[in-house]
């Protein structure tokens, strides 16, 4: 069985119901990590990345679609790179990290980034 690791970890600011993050779109905010992984580690072939994972809670209206495809396109990762969101509610998170550390571990996937977004 494979190892799982996490290589490295980046977050957006917290926010708050109906605060100064409000009027962001999610898959915008939820670029900017993804952006910035990118940035902080030029030496990895990210078109090599199997798959992104985010854990996004409360999806309604317009965040109501697959955040980590659009995040990941806004991002600027090839479109070769698939993405799936996961909705656990208040688990979401732990829900995405537990989903990509089973596919790293049995061998499906080699390399994913697991995100997290609240709508």
């Amino acid at each position: 069985m494979e190892t799982a690791y996490i290589c490295d970890a980046i977050r957006t600011p917290f926010g708050r119901y109906g605060g100064a993050l409000a009027s962001i779109r999610t898959d915008d905010l939820a670029a900017i990590p993804l952006k910035a992984l990118v940035e902080r580690n030029a030496g990895v072939d990210w078109s090599a990345l199997d798959d992104v994972v985010y854990g996004c809670a409360n999806q309604a209206g317009e965040d109501n679609r697959n955040v980590a495809r659009m995040a990941l396109l806004l991002a600027g990762l090839p479109k070769e790179v698939p993405g799936s969101t996961v909705n656990r509610l208040c688990g979401s998170s732990m829900d995405a990290i537990a989903c990509a550390a089973r596919a790293i571990k049995s061998g499906i996937h080699q390399s994913i980034d697991e995100s997290k977004v609240w709508c």
